[in-house]
């Protein structure tokens, strides 16, 4: 274009040229990766951005200098709304991989790190890694003082009102003042033994890991196991909740009360309401049912998709997560006290697997259990419309081989039977999973893991069980057969 030609005809003043941007209107398009369907753009505005820019410090209170470690694409909602955040607040970003996260951690030393659930079961097995591969004695020693460290952070919560229940009524207080006083005696019984852990054991874990001041998990619930851990090492990880379709984030642990199991409260001007998956009546405190959510951060619509915008934000704006959940009850006082309003989530109502002989299945907990176990890499629980569960495992092939050599004494690292391989993994899912209400069935054992690149898993690191499903359509009728 001609400078001097725009000046001369006065271009930039005709009407239409520059126009204003208000708050309502769309900042960009996001398309939806989903765990199964076809995507969806998402129209978020620049209302819905600068809601999170605005409220995201409450839950992560960075300063200017700070250093943060992520690895999402740039594109991803989660990320860039963290971008946004990070860079109108002066922080530091360092980008790295699965591959170096590892080396980038003890590199960058950060004082945050921005990631998914599985970067924090990747770093959980890392460690217990760690300590499987040192002497037995540091290795019983080890294990002791973390099982200590454990009981020492159950009984705080306790007293420190922040055991997490779904029961609607108050415990009389006779018998919370009992387990308040018996709490506070083993936690000071504990403390001297926690504390020596911190030296001997934790301090070490800290300097490899390095994250400072906290890990930010999101995309995802954080494993029950990974989450005591953690907080049991003295490495603090908040986990929040969002989805594409609101901007993110609607809800966060916040770092001065971290209650595990959740993912906190709602963020500023944000609603959050349980709803009966059948009826659509709102629930009780406690009850569980759809989660659903209204208020700035969620999105305009689906873009040139009135139907499938119709079908997710009802009339009042309120927006269905398609997420199964409920909110914890206020109590004033007692073991839960601090718990109040948080949103716990327990997984995709359309993940929901309904046997033929009528029984409702959550997956995700199931999957929770038995990811606990080294020798299990990946699983994902079938069983729509069959008899019983099955599952397909990706196995840890390292973990398994180390496995049998001690369990049969095997010499070389020949490759091992299927049946070993089978036996090995079945008793796994016995001892992971036996606290359960359902149990698996027959499984199907594959090599390939299911990752981004080869469209089995989000950009978020969950499972796209319809592309599992399909991709092993036959195998699966063939185990079930």
């Amino acid at each position: 274009m001609n400078h001097k030609k725009c000046l001369a005809e006065d271009i930039w003043s005709q009407q239409g040229v520059f126009e204003a941007i208000g708050p309502e209107d769309v900042a960009t398009l996001i398309y939806t990766s989903g765990t199964g369907g076809t995507p969806k753009g998402v129209m978020l505005t620049h209302r819905n951005l600068l809601h999170q820019i605005n409220n995201l410090w409450e839950i992560v209170p960075a300063v200017p200098g700070d250093r943060f470690l992520s690895m999402l694409p740039p594109w991803h909602a989660y990320e860039r709304s963290t971008e946004y955040f990070i860079f109108t607040h002066g922080i530091q970003q360092v980008y790295t991989t699965v591959k170096h996260l590892k080396a980038d951690l003890q590199h960058h030393q950060p004082h945050y790190i921005i990631s998914v659930p599985l970067v924090y079961e990747t770093l959980y097995s890392s460690i217990q890694r760690q300590i499987s591969a040192s002497s037995p004695a540091r290795e019983t020693v080890a294990l002791a003082l973390i099982k200590i460290s454990l009981l020492f952070m159950e009984a705080k919560k306790i007293y420190e009102g922040t055991v997490l229940s779904n029961s609607p009524v108050k415990p009389s207080f006779i018998f919370y003042m009992f387990n308040y006083l018996r709490a506070r005696i083993v936690a000071a019984l504990l403390w001297p033994l926690h504390n020596l852990a911190k030296m001997l054991v934790y301090k070490k874990i800290h300097s490899s890991i390095g994250i400072s001041k906290a890990g930010i998990s999101g995309g995802g619930s954080l494993p029950m196991h990974v989450d005591k851990f953690f907080e049991a090492i003295g490495i603090k990880v908040q986990n929040g909740y969002g989805l594409t379709e609101t901007s993110p984030v609607v809800a966060a642990r916040r770092p001065f009360c971290n209650v595990l199991g959740t993912v906190g409260h709602p963020i500023k001007h944000t609603e959050i309401k349980i709803v009966d998956i059948e009826t659509g009546e709102v629930l009780p405190d406690g009850s569980k049912g759809i989660v659903k959510i209204k208020g700035l951060p969620v999105m305009k619509g689906y873009y040139k998709n009135p139907s499938a915008t119709n079908k997710a934000l009802d009339l009042e704006g309120w927006f269905n997560t398609g997420d199964i959940g409920w909110i914890a009850p206020h109590h004033a006082t007692g073991p839960s006290r601090k718990c109040g309003g948080m949103l716990v989530l327990e997984g995709r109502a359309k993940d929901t697997i309904v046997l033929t002989t009528g029984e409702n299945v959550e997956p995700a907990e199931l999957e929770e259990a038995a990811s606990r176990s080294s020798l299990i890499d990946q699983i994902m629980v079938i069983g729509q419309d069959r008899r019983r569960l099955g599952a397909i495992i990706v196995p840890n092939n390292d973990e398994v081989v180390a496995a049998a050599k001690r369990k049969y004494s095997l010499d070389g690292n020949n490759g091992l039977a299927k049946d070993t391989v089978m036996s090995l993994l079945y008793a796994e899912l016995k001892t992971w999973m036996a606290g359960c209400s359902f149990q698996i069935g027959p499984i199907l054992v594959v090599d390939e893991p299911f990752t981004i690149d080869n469209g089995l898993m989000t950009p978020t690191m969950k499972i796209r069980r319809d592309k599992v499903a399909a991709k092993y359509q036959s195998e699966i009728e063939a185990l079930y057969n």
